[in-house]
């Protein structure tokens, strides 16, 4: 669903753009059930060429290992089992969302399924595929990490490939695309003045940062959400919510409620990328004290009261 909200181009045109045919997507191609399995086997008998094979979901290993849990439809084989061969065949592999990079939400809690990602098992290299792995042109498995992913972030990534111009120096150390993780989310947030002066909600609707209290970890989260935006005008900060860092590998058990920010002597444990704490805590203690009224009242509530002053602004009689 996040991907056919691509824009500037749409999905289709950005495929076409591309040069990249689609051979199969479960929502967009009508061929279903044996025409499906005939393709999949015409790929891995070499018949048919893939260049870029792109997962969504994590990979059901369970259970004990078998992968029984997710078999495909119509054939005797566990779905994990396809995707490893379809792997071996494929020009590039493209791990779409944090579960199929990952193993995401579905890892979560005791991992019954035994879900994983390609390439990883949460912040561990390994996965269906395992660490050693490399495509044809000796890249690891491209992961397009989200929750969900921004569409371009996935039509980026296709484009660059399909034109042969990704290299492993635009990956990251997770493998995840530096063209929108060498971001943080908090960069452009709307709320950043308020972070300035720690100026703080402390409730849902505040207007206010919601680092220090309401678990925003947008200090740290890698992407670029406040300045390539959703549908033309959203994130998840701009929503009211707090970033959760789902581009993260381990970001679905943070080990608190994903509203709610831990504090250790009354200090945020998640504290910003590349601050030392004593510099945070001396920096928060100038901040506060130098908040402006403006941003006292209004971090607290959900418009604006008081607005900026107008420079040069004269009473007129």
């Amino acid at each position: 669903m996040s991907l056919f909200g691509a824009e500037s181009p749409d999905l289709l045109t950005t495929l076409r753009a591309a040069g990249i045919e689609l051979l199969w997507h479960p929502s967009l191609s009508e061929a279903s059930g044996r025409d499906v399995l005939d393709l999949l086997q015409s790929i891995l008998d070499g018949d048919t060429r893939l260049d870029i094979l792109c997962l969504e979901g994590s990979v059901i290993q369970g259970p004990n290992g078998s992968g029984a849990f997710h078999r495909l439809a119509g054939s005797d084989r566990p779905m994990r089992d396809w995707l490893y061969d379809l792997c071996q065949v494929a020009r590039h592999v493209v791990a779409v969302g944090n579960c199929a990079a990952y193993g995401g939400i579905t890892a979560a809690g005791g991992n019954p399924s035994e879900a994983c990602g390609l390439q990883y098992d949460e912040q561990r290299p390994g996965g269906l595929l395992g660490a050693e792995f490399v495509d044809r042109t000796g890249l690891p498995v491209v992961n397009v990490a989200g929750c969900p992913t921004h569409p371009n972030w996935v039509t980026d990534t296709l484009t660059q490939l399909a034109a042969g111009e990704m290299e492993r120096g635009h990956l990251d150390v997770f493998e995840r695309p530096r063209s929108y993780t060498d971001h943080l989310v908090h960069h452009g947030c709307p709320r950043n003045e308020y972070y300035e002066y720690k100026a703080s909600a402390e409730k849902p609707s505040d207007l206010g940062c919601m680092m220090e209290h309401m678990g925003c970890l947008g200090t740290q989260a890698h992407a670029d959400c406040n300045t390539r935006l959703w549908n033309g005008s959203g994130s998840c900060l701009r929503g009211g919510y707090p970033c959760i860092n789902c581009t993260a590998p381990d970001f679905h058990e943070p080990g608190h409620a994903f509203a709610r920010t831990p504090k250790v002597a009354g200090i945020p444990v998640g504290l910003p990328t590349d601050m030392p704490k004593a510099w945070f805590v001396a920096l928060s203690a100038l901040a506060k004290a130098a908040t402006p009224n403006r941003l006292k009242n209004n971090a607290l509530i959900d418009h604006i009261q008081i607005p900026p002053n107008i420079h040069g602004d004269k009473k007129r009689e």
